[in-house]
């Protein structure tokens, strides 16, 4: 099953972080950063510690869930502090917020380098989501992560907020409630480039979490663009999201067909199903579906 939704939780609300596992999220982001105060970091990074420690085999749906830490950024004083509080717990990745460019993944691995070997952590086994868009410079810097050596490097996702300050944008999307042209260059920049590096594709977190029409939409756009997952910072966002990246039974159907006609045909460049003419491009979109390697 593909990783579809990846819950924001704030690392120092011990109420939102008891509920956590049971929301279906498929991840959860443990939040170092923006959700939580300057005073209640320390705390923070206890809590998520002990989320962590607590969560190791956690499973819902038959499938495990994801541990994931959003440590505080790089121009920070607190970044390493929050590594270090985590760590020992071998979350499964870190996401890493205001990246610059892939130096700024470099620079987190080799701390995570040693870090793992302290505490005990299989050397590598920590990944990276890079968060690329958050300031002018990243955002025109995102196809840099394309053929930059990161061999931690899981996934790229992309925000508005942050960019939108940045530049002083007083609108993010128009009157159609589409984005406008600075922040659909952002979400496709970062689309292209996670599958020019095989990595996963998240799209960016709809904001307004009472607006359910609204997120259907945008995450069933998501999808259908090509991303693999989206971001969520309230838990009744998680089912709508979970459903619009789940293959409906008429699109495994048809998957399953494509599939059986070119195993039936191999050395076919082009076949007919249903009257409808399918070549190999058709074929790799239904392995896709289905979750088939190739």
């Amino acid at each position: 099953m593909a990783v579809r939704s990846w819950l924001f939780v704030p690392g120092d609300s011990e109420k939102k972080l008891s509920k956590a596992a049971a929301t279906g999220a498929d991840v959860i982001i443990l939040d170092l950063e923006d959700s939580v105060a300057f005073a209640n970091k320390a705390r923070a990074r206890e809590l998520a510690a002990a989320w962590l420690n607590a969560h190791r085999a956690q499973v819902t749906g038959g499938k495990r869930i994801g541990r994931w830490v959003r440590i505080n950024a790089l121009d920070s004083r607190l970044w390493r502090d929050d590594l270090i509080a985590v760590l020992s717990a071998a979350p499964d990745g870190i996401m890493l917020p205001k990246s610059m460019g892939p130096e700024s993944v470099q620079q987190l691995a080799a701390e995570l380098y040693e870090l793992e070997g302290k505490s005990g952590v299989q050397a590598g086994s920590t990944k990276v989501l890079a968060l690329v868009s958050e300031t002018a410079q990243a955002a025109i810097s995102i196809p840099a992560y394309a053929n930059a050596p990161l061999p931690r490097l899981a996934g790229l996702t992309w925000g508005a907020e942050d960019l939108s300050a940045a530049i002083g944008a007083t609108r993010k999307r128009d009157r159609h409630g589409e984005w406008t042209d600075t922040f659909r260059f952002a979400r496709v920049q970062t689309l292209l480039t996670a599958h020019a590096k095989g990595v996963m594709a998240i799209d960016t977190l709809h904001a307004d979490f009472a607006d359910e029409k609204g997120l259907k939409k945008a995450a069933e756009a998501a999808r259908a663009d090509g991303f693999s997952g989206m971001l969520a910072i309230h838990p009744a966002q998680v089912p709508i999201i979970n459903a619009a990246f789940t293959p409906s039974e008429e699109e495994l159907a048809e998957a399953r067909a494509i599939v059986s006609a070119f195993q039936a045909s191999p050395d076919a460049g082009t076949l007919q199903i249903d009257r409808r003419m399918i070549d190999r491009p058709h074929l790799k979109l239904a392995q896709r579906i289905l979750g088939i390697e190739e």
